[in-house]
């Protein structure tokens, strides 16, 4: 909701307090069946000493500096931060699941993750996965 570009900026730069890198934008239509405009999408990878429910603190922050409200499941926000992977860390508690449970199945993850870790996400994924991508271009190229 509202302006994409400035949101996705705004969860770059609070969870990339070392070095990071960036996948491209892609646009995608929202997952889970709800009447909303599509999303923008991108992976940030970030090197960082902190803990894992350290950065699962900072993207709550971040999404609720952006005003996000969790009114309907799946439905429309300005910003949704997930930890995907954290290295070869496992979490399985009910706030924080690590391997994201949902990574493998969607489009709208693995594009993003291709273009910017083509390692750890092969074509055949990538062509297993659901949804559809359209890729948009860099970040700043966007604002």
């Amino acid at each position: 909701m509202g302006d994409r570009g400035a949101h996705l900026r705004l969860g770059v730069e609070a969870m990339s307090d070392g070095p990071w890198r960036l996948s491209p934008v892609y646009e995608t239509a929202p997952w889970g069946g709800v009447d909303q405009d599509d999303f923008w999408n991108l992976v940030l990878e970030v090197e960082t000493d902190l803990p894992a429910h350290s950065l699962l603190e900072r993207a709550l922050a971040v999404e609720a500096v952006a005003k996000r409200t969790r009114e309907v499941h799946w439905g429309p926000r300005t910003l949704d931060v997930d930890l995907l992977l954290l290295g070869d860390e496992v979490h399985e508690e009910p706030a924080l699941l690590v391997p994201h449970p949902r990574l493998w199945e969607r489009r709208f993850v693995l594009a993003p993750l291709r273009g910017l870790r083509p390692d750890l996400v092969s074509e055949a994924a990538l062509a297993a996965s659901n949804g559809e991508v359209r890729f948009l271009g860099t970040l700043e190229s966007l604002l």
